[in-house]
């Protein structure tokens, strides 16, 4: 386990496991990083893979309330106490917008990327025009109802049909640790319309990046995916075929390899 105090005075904390050329991994939301365990044990026979706890996930922190910059702030902590690099970022949904962030605020320390499915805002805002997304959410949350909030953002954000989203709001009503972490998914997706559309910005990330997608996620992530391959200069489109927004979980076979060849190829370069 790494532990790092940040500026601010709060420990950034990440699972280290394996030993060799660095990955670096910002979980999604609803989640500590225990989705990409099954991916980073693959990953371990050649590479030393360290999994952040996201600051907005840390319910000692009261991650829930932390913005965007406090998140980069703990990653590029755990760059530092890792040496500064260089090593590979893998970055999955809000992220993989994290990692953007991360990119633009220092790209030194990495030699490439893998953003799977960030869902950076590209036009209309996540939550709606207004937010209304969010405001019908944390709603929901202040009347005790964190499985109907959580069914709200799946089916007002992430646009998964309404019956996916019900079972998801009933699931989460029945496992603990999810339903504390709803809160927090819900301020993870305002977080990201607060950055607004920041492709200019992103277009300036000059490190190599493989941009990953599924054939059966919501034709909106597919849409940002577009986007960002249009404005930043060094990209590689890969898609997994039969797979969604889930695979590190579902074929995590499929996505180590992904990032183990990526890895060697830009790990590999000379001068590195």
């Amino acid at each position: 386990m790494i532990k790092v105090m940040t500026a601010d005075g709060t420990e950034a904390q990440a699972v280290d496991d394996g030993r060799g050329p660095i990955v670096l991994v910002l979980h999604p939301g609803l989640d500590d990083g225990s989705s990409w365990r099954d991916v980073a044990a693959r990953l371990t026979t050649r590479h030393r893979v360290v999994r952040l706890h996201r600051r907005r996930y840390r319910l000692d922190l009261g991650g829930a309330s932390c913005t965007v910059a406090q998140e980069v702030e703990h990653v590029l902590a755990v760059v530092a106490a890792l040496g500064g690099g260089p090593m590979v970022l893998v970055g999955h949904s809000s992220g993989a917008v994290i990692a953007l962030e991360t990119l633009v605020a220092d790209p030194s320390a990495f030699a490439g990327a893998v953003l799977y499915e960030p869902p950076t805002v590209i036009g209309a805002p996540l939550g709606g025009p207004h937010g209304e997304v969010h405001e019908r959410a944390r709603a929901a949350i202040a009347a005790g109802r964190p499985g109907k909030a959580l069914s709200v953002f799946l089916r007002g954000s992430v646009r998964v049909p309404a019956w996916v989203a019900f079972l998801a709001g009933v699931f989460v009503t029945v496992v603990p640790r999810m339903r504390a972490l709803v809160p927090s998914q819900i301020e993870d997706n305002a977080g990201m319309d607060s950055l607004g559309v920041r492709l200019d910005a992103y277009s300036g990330i000059e490190v190599p990046t493989v941009l990953l997608g599924g054939d059966r996620s919501p034709a909106h992530l597919g849409e940002r995916l577009d986007a960002l391959e249009r404005v930043m200069p060094q990209v590689e489109r890969v898609v997994l075929r039969g797979q969604g927004h889930a695979a590190q979980a579902k074929d995590p076979g499929r996505v180590a390899a992904v990032i183990d060849a990526f890895a060697a190829k830009v790990l590999d370069q000379p001068g590195r």
